[in-house]
Formats: structure tokens, sequence, C-alpha cells
């Protein structure tokens, strides 16, 4: 059998064209980066104040800063703040209540 003799299937009246989706160009990718700082900041800091860790302040004060570095400027930085402020209160309560020189957990 040829296929010249073969009847097209194809309805041309179903057919639609492809439309590429709408990307809005000058929206940055999405990064969960500087929300997992945060969240981690908040845990090192409870733990700072609670086990009055003081390593564990000096990390939340890091991951504090880094969450602030990958914010975007869209955010509102509430919770930024608030993150480093209590990071900032870990270390100093933990300093207060012992003023000695920091140890690591490992030495």
């Amino acid at each position: 059998m040829s296929s010249n003799n073969v009847a097209d299937v194809r309805k041309p009246s179903k057919a639609k064209r492809y439309k590429a989706p709408v990307v809005e160009s000058n929206a940055p990718p999405d990064d969960p980066m500087a929300d997992y700082m945060n969240l981690l900041g908040m845990i090192f800091s409870m733990c700072g104040l609670m086990l009055k860790m003081k390593w564990c302040a000096w990390v939340a004060v890091f991951c504090s800063f880094i969450s602030f570095a990958n914010s975007r400027v869209t955010e509102d930085g509430k919770q930024t703040f608030s993150s480093f402020m209590l990071s900032i209160s870990a270390v100093v309560m933990s300093y207060l209540q012992s003023p000695q020189p920091m140890t690591l957990p490992f030495q």
C-alpha cells in the first residue's frame, strides 16, 4: 500500500498554534537560600540562648549575615532583622553568663 492512498486523519480545524508561556523578564530566579539561612540562624540562636553554647550563637550570627546577603530587595526586612538581632542577643547573653573564651565542642 502506498502512502498516497492512506487518508490523512489529522484535523486542521482542531490544531492550535503553540504559544510560549509568559515569563517576567525582570523576575529573579526563586532561590530559597536566604530563607534557609534565616531558619538556621533562628535555630542556632535559640540553641545558643537556651543551651548556653557560644559556638551556636556565633554560627547564628554567620547564618544571619548570609541570610541578609542573599535576601531579595522586594522582601520585607523585618524577619531578617529580627533574626539578626536574636543572634546578636544570643552572643551577648552567652558571654554575659560566662565571660571566659569560647571552647569548641571537639577540643
